[in-house]
């Protein structure tokens, strides 16, 4: 059974890789603003499991064609805060003024998921869910939220922020899955294997000799 990643996310990747698996990248290229456009009204939840979903609908086509028989787990995250849901900031003066607003507050990174499993080619089982893990941020002065801007970190990540790179530092802590804030759930994906009969340890890498 063959791992695919639908994203081309660094972080995501790199978390697979530390857990053991050896995971085929595949990205989606999903409009996500169109996708979030079509739904009315959508919760927290129910917006980054669309995302997700388009996401791994997105590259169905090419990994039947290049490992028929495989698992697709796709993935979206958002952060909500202050009644908003945002993703990556995208320019700098975005993520000052998101950086601003979220200092010495707290918000919910919401993580969804989609896992597709493939046999012979063919969509045989397809489920999805979803993380909630409530962030604590610290309180930056100015001129580090300007340092932190300035690496361009914070432009290519949800919510604007990471807790596995420099954005660590102005973290003071989580409750929740912390996997889930770098951008893959680990024990949902695991649960998420098993319902379209796949266990995880099955996709971990032989060990090395």
């Amino acid at each position: 059974m063959h791992f695919v990643l639908a994203s081309q996310s660094p972080a995501r990747l790199a978390l697979l890789r530390a857990a053991g698996l050896e995971p085929s990248v595949f990205v989606s290229g999903v409009d996500e603003d169109a996708v979030a456009a079509s739904l009315a009204d959508p919760s927290p939840a129910e917006l980054v499991m669309a995302l997700a979903a388009a996401k791994a609908e997105a590259v169905l086509d090419q990994v039947a064609a290049a490992h028929p028989d495989a698992v697709v787990v796709a993935c979206d995250s958002m952060l909500h805060i202050h009644g908003d849901m945002v993703g990556k900031p995208g320019d700098p003066d975005t993520a000052r003024q998101r950086w601003a607003a979220m200092a010495g507050t707290t918000g919910e990174l919401f993580t969804g998921h989609t896992v597709v499993r493939l046999d012979g080619g063919a969509r045989a089982k397809e489920t999805s869910g979803s993380m909630s893990t409530t962030v604590r941020f610290g309180t930056p002065s100015p001129a580090e939220i300007d340092a932190y801007v300035g690496t361009g970190e914070p432009l290519r990540v949800a919510g604007g922020f990471t807790i596995d790179g420099l954005g660590g530092w102005f973290i003071e802590g989580l409750d929740g899955d912390h996997t889930s804030v770098i951008g893959l759930s680990l024990p949902l994906t695991r649960r998420l294997l098993a319902e379209v009969g796949v266990s995880v340890v099955d996709l971990w890498r032989p060990p090395a000799s």
